[in-house]
């Protein structure tokens, strides 16, 4: 399965600072949510990158090569999510869910986008993106315990909203979410794309 990104930019034969430079400037066209694929043959444009994403509150979701071709992905990070409140009145914390995880009558909804999702999640959770949830509704089961969950809790709080919005009565946020989750991951393992 291909990893999918909204925009490609292309930093081939670049040297630093070049590629942050061209990545800062196509990162502010870019639309929050979204994902850009960077593509470099500078080495040292990994460890470049991840720490510009970093130091700018973007998110770094993953490199990939193809022969001297690095595919990095980063997300753009919306304004509020630095934030950690949230509005849904039921959340939990990552210690709970990893207690539930095996539960029969538990569903876990990831609500990140699908190039998030392919680098890094919980086993048998299942992927529909917040700006697909509404038309994907379907394919939750109303009678089973949903735990929904992002990077750090502000989309997952607005899709358990929707939720509720919707019907559903036995949902719970997960805060702060996949950027401190400490329990098994199912990675990315392919290398060439």
């Amino acid at each position: 399965m291909a990893i999918a990104a909204n925009e490609v930019l292309d930093c081939k034969g670049l040297a630093c600072p070049m590629p942050i430079v061209k990545t800062k400037k196509a990162m502010e066209k870019l639309e929050s949510g979204k994902v850009i694929e960077i593509q470099a043959t500078d080495k040292g444009s990994t460890a470049d990158i991840q720490s510009w994403a970093k130091s700018t509150g973007h998110q770094y979701l993953g490199t990939t090569s193809e022969g001297e071709v690095l595919r990095h992905y980063l997300r753009k990070a919306n304004p509020d999510e630095v934030k950690e409140d949230t509005k849904f009145p039921h959340t939990v914390d990552n210690v709970m869910l990893e207690k539930v995880l095996e539960q029969e009558n538990t569903v876990i909804l990831d609500v990140r986008e699908p190039a998030e999702y392919m680098f890094s999640h919980i086993p048998g959770s299942l992927s529909i993106p917040l700006g697909e949830l509404e038309n994907n509704i379907e394919k939750l089961d109303r009678e089973k315990d949903i735990y929904v969950v992002c990077r750090t809790g502000n989309r997952s709080d607005r899709a358990s909203q929707i939720l509720a919005d919707k019907g559903f009565t036995k949902i719970k946020n997960v805060v702060p979410g996949m950027s401190e989750w400490m329990g098994p991951v199912e990675k990315f393992q392919g290398g060439d794309k």
